[in-house]
């Protein structure tokens, strides 16, 4: 028997999800996954499995935890390595991961995270989307110049909870393929390569076709970037 369960939703498209999995994966929790095929306008699947209606949700040895940025928090408990041991690279790995728990919305909004679509390359470059990159690639250039020169992650050799957080915004970056520095490059090279998000990768082309939603599957040539 487990020790408890994470509740996620679509893996295809839950940015969120992915933000609770990865440092439960990470960190070896025993819990059952239950996943809940979003559905366009519908919310009420989710609101009957977790307290604020919202995925992820984990419950574990008795312990309750119904946020993403809490979920890594929670799990770095069990492993300490989902934060920089250095205690200024532990404050600016924190300070980036509440940033982009908090922000970006433009590029959110604009690039839709999506793992089984190719063919999205040029669409979503809004002005304010890439006004967004612009600042996540220079807080990246800044943790790596600073922290991450013994591993391809932005703080070294640990995929920490910066990471985590950064994740499904590099899978975005991949789908849409914005103009990007080679360093920004690397780094979603990385990412990408990273065991726990390669996991991630493959459940998601592993679930069924009926759970694909119209909204993130269109090609949206309105947000394509513009001369």
């Amino acid at each position: 028997m487990s020790d408890g369960r994470i509740v996620i939703g679509t893996r295809r498209y839950s940015s969120w999800s992915m933000r609770g999995w990865l440092p439960v994966a990470l960190a070896g929790l025993d819990v059952t996954e239950v996943v809940i095929p979003l559905a366009e306008g519908e919310t009420s699947a989710v609101r009957g499995q977790t307290p604020s209606g919202l995925v992820p949700y984990l419950e574990h040895n008795g312990a309750r935890i119904w946020e993403s940025l809490a979920i890594i928090e929670y799990c770095a408990e069990f492993d300490q390595t989902l934060w920089p041991k250095k205690r200024r690279a532990r404050a600016m790995a924190r300070a980036a991961a509440a940033e982009m728990h908090a922000g970006f919305r433009a590029l959110r909004q604009a690039m839709p995270m999506n793992l089984g679509r190719d063919d999205f390359a040029g669409l979503g470059q809004t002005p304010a989307a890439l006004a967004d990159i612009a600042r996540i690639e220079a807080l990246w250039a800044e943790a790596r110049e600073e922290f991450g020169e013994d591993g391809p992650y932005l703080f070294g050799e640990r995929f920490t909870g910066a990471d985590i957080m950064f994740a499904p915004v590099v899978a975005r970056l991949l789908t849409y393929a914005p103009p990007l520095s080679e360093t920004s490059q690397d780094y979603c090279r990385a990412v990408r390569a990273q065991p726990q998000v390669d996991a991630w990768y493959r459940a998601a082309a592993e679930e069924p076709q009926a759970w694909q939603l119209e909204k993130y599957e269109s090609v949206r040539t309105d947000h394509a970037a513009t001369a």
